[in-house]
């Protein structure tokens, strides 16, 4: 079923992510535009947003060709549990900062969930991933770049 080639004139959910894709680049777009940060130094923050703008349109140029083009092989059904894995671990990486938890804790929420979404059975293993990882990003940016990060009770050990 999966090598099966689509017969159709316009492939609609090529064409949905397109749109919505091509949508949020006009969003960052607009977003960046109305930043008021200015760098002495030349390409300043406000460059990046207008970076992943690019990027966005790129992509949705790109579905919106495979929208319209024939003989593209239909994509296999999705595997709803690895759906709702990464689904849960999205949620509770953002209430995990907007509880207070922090970027540790979250990064190893994240970690855990995409990890088992992606089929592998070792959660606890993961978790721990997940915060050796959030600790050493932590570092980087707070410590060593001074960025401000979302704070919880591990980061307030470093």
């Amino acid at each position: 079923m999966a090598n099966e080639i689509s017969t159709g004139k316009v492939d609609r959910p090529a064409l949905v992510v397109a749109a919505l894709l091509l949508g949020s680049a006009g969003l960052v777009a607009y977003d960046a535009s109305k930043q008021t940060i200015i760098s002495t130094y030349g390409v300043g923050p406000t460059a990046m947003p207008y970076v992943v703008c690019v990027g966005l349109i790129i992509l949705g140029l790109a579905h919106l060709v495979v929208a319209f083009r024939e003989g593209i092989p239909k994509p296999e059904p999705a595997d709803n549990v690895a759906l709702v894995w990464i689904t849960a671990g999205l949620i509770g990486l953002v209430a995990c900062i907007a509880l207070g938890g922090g970027f540790i804790l979250a990064t190893a929420i994240i970690f855990a969930c995409t990890a088992r979404g992606f089929g592998r059975r070792a959660l606890l293993v993961d978790t721990v991933i997940g915060l050796v990882l959030g600790v050493a990003i932590f570092l980087v940016f707070s410590k060593l770049l001074t960025l401000s990060m979302p704070s919880g009770p591990l980061e307030h050990l470093f």
